[in-house]
């Protein structure tokens, strides 16, 4: 789509940036300017430290190369154009911005089209959001054949409007009895099941085929969690069963082969049944009905921390150094490192908190419980760490036992067999950076009853849906029923786009048989007048002939 862009938007850009210069760069996030700026060759004045000090009564800006102070009030009036102002300003003012004013600014003109679309900016913005890509690839504005991160971004802003559109269901047999786990390996396309029949199932996500089962595990496995070097499962014996990745296969675990202690494994340290865990950060995170959270060394396979709660644990979520878990009806934020309390959030639920779901950046926390609502909080990190609830959904009219997260969706399973979606981008909008040099997210203060309901609502089942997980555009589910079911939105675009498009060929079709019906009924109007008026003067030509023969036969007597 091609943007026109008025000759006063230049213009008004360049007050913004004055604006920005004076509240935003001079201010905010100035111990990170300076180190930036230096880099490139600009000079901060080491004086101006704080936005309210001032010189002489005026504001002090940098200059590239240069030695002198000058004030904002002498430099920026002289700027004509935005592109006057120094490359490396520019880029810090792009830093501000969030993706939709960056695709304001790339209007204005076209080298400011190129700075907007070739900045680094695009990167944080799709890692905030969805993590690295599944397929790394060179990317950069050298290289023409590859995409690059706004085209990323993009796209896969576009793809989230997936989940509203059309979809097919795909349901998986093989588990005998009901699935209390599923977990998707998006990454290698593959989806990990389990439940009441002991068994530990491989799915191919893409096919809908089953790749390959696990001898029965002796209990109840109640969590399943896996990365692309270890798969685990936990049961209710309280040992947590795990397999490593096998060099060359292309679906990383061997299931069916017999016990081999160099591809297998098992720990055991909690004193009672295991109902979560969760594998990332060179870490393995287990949690169990004995109060506990356990956190274990990925390479020794020792535990390393020990995290004490007052009740029975549901689930857990790890980010980077923290982790969060629910116990009771109570929320827990806990640091691994020191395995110190972070935050508590007494009561959360009426009931017990079953489930556990947390953005990719881990500011954002998502709760479902028996009460049957689904809470939102943000994770503020200031002097103290403190956790804030926002929002607040009750789409269920049973408990949520499950829930997952995959920007902006959040999707969850309940006893009264229903899943929820949730797209929290109205919720949620992107700050200027801060003091730190991060991008925090900042979420507007909602009442509950100002948020809007969930977006859609999925059936079909029976009830008690135990486990859900979202990737590749396709949410996985699984309930009492014993099977598993895939709802596919990966066509949903692209049906859209041809609905659109039939949609478009019978609306012109209409309007050319309109036309050509309004043309016909023009025609035929003419034709009766023509018609009429031939019957008038077929009447006249008859009088007149008559007239004239009565002439002829007077003059002939005569």
């Amino acid at each position: 789509m091609a943007f026109e862009c008025q000759k006063s938007t230049e213009t008004g850009l360049l007050r913004s940036v004055v604006n920005c210069l004076e509240d935003s760069v001079i201010g905010k996030g100035e111990s990170n300017l300076t180190g930036s700026l230096s880099n490139k060759g600009c000079i901060l004045d080491s004086d101006i430290r704080n936005p309210k000090t001032k010189l002489n009564g005026e504001h002090y800006v940098l200059i590239p190369n240069g030695n002198e102070k000058h004030p904002a009030e002498e430099i920026l009036p002289n700027c004509r154009s935005i592109n006057d102002l120094p490359p490396a300003l520019i880029s810090e003012i792009l830093n501000c911005l969030d993706p939709k004013e960056l695709g304001i600014v790339s209007c204005v003109n076209s080298s400011l089209y190129q700075l907007a679309s070739e900045h680094q900016v695009w990167k944080d913005f799709y890692c905030e959001r969805w993590g690295n890509p599944a397929i790394p690839a060179p990317l950069g504005p050298g290289n023409s054949d590859v995409k690059t991160w706004k085209d990323l971004f993009v796209e896969r802003e576009f793809r989230s409007k997936t989940f509203l559109g059309r979809y097919s269901v795909d349901t998986l047999y093989g588990h005998t009895e009901a699935v209390r786990t599923v977990f998707v390996l998006a990454s290698k396309k593959l989806v990990f099941t389990s439940g009441y029949d002991q068994i530990v199932r491989m799915w191919d996500m893409e096919e809908g085929l089953s790749i390959a089962s696990s001898r029965p595990l002796g209990c109840t496995v109640r969590a399943v969690a896996a990365d692309s070097k270890f798969l685990l499962a936990g049961g209710t014996d309280g040992f947590i069963h795990g397999w490593r990745a096998e060099d060359g296969n292309p679906h990383l675990f061997d299931l069916r082969a017999p016990q081999n202690p160099s591809k297998e494994f098992r720990l055991w340290e909690h004193q009672g049944p295991i109902t979560c865990l969760a594998v990332g950060f060179n870490k393995i995170y287990s949690g169990s009905w004995d109060m506990t959270v356990r956190v274990w060394d990925c390479s020794s396979l020792k535990c390393l921390n020990v995290l004490m709660h007052n009740d029975w644990v549901w689930s857990l979520v790890p980010h980077d150094t923290t982790v969060a878990s629910t116990s009771g009806s109570d929320v827990y934020l806990w640091d691994t490192n020191s395995g110190m309390k972070l935050a508590v959030v007494n009561n959360a639920h009426v009931g017990n908190a079953y489930s556990l779901a947390r953005s990719h950046t881990g500011k954002l926390l998502f709760t479902g419980g028996e009460d049957g609502a689904i809470h939102m909080f943000e994770v503020v990190k200031n002097a103290r760490c403190h956790v804030k609830k926002v929002a607040t959904w009750v789409p269920h009219s049973g408990p949520v036992y499950s829930l997952a997260f995959e920007f902006p969706w959040l999707v969850s399973a309940s006893s009264d067999g229903k899943l929820a979606l949730i797209d929290v981008r109205k919720l949620l909008k992107t700050s200027r950076y801060s003091a730190t040099g991060s991008r925090p997210c900042k979420v507007d203060n909602l009442d509950h009853t100002s948020v809007e309901p969930p977006q859609r609502m999925l059936h079909g089942f029976g009830s008690n849906l135990f486990a859900v997980d979202i990737g590749l555009d396709r949410i996985v589910c699984g309930g009492e029923e014993g099977a598993v079911r895939i709802w596919n939105f990966s066509q949903a675009l692209e049906i859209e786009q041809r609905v659109r498009a039939l949609r478009g060929l019978r609306l012109e079709n209409r309007m050319r048989r309109r036309k050509l019906q309004s043309n016909m009924n023009s025609k035929g109007s003419r034709s009766d007048q023509c018609s009429v008026a031939a019957k008038k003067n077929q009447i006249n030509g008859d009088r007149n002939s008559w007239q004239n023969k009565r002439r002829v036969s007077g003059k002939l007597k005569a």
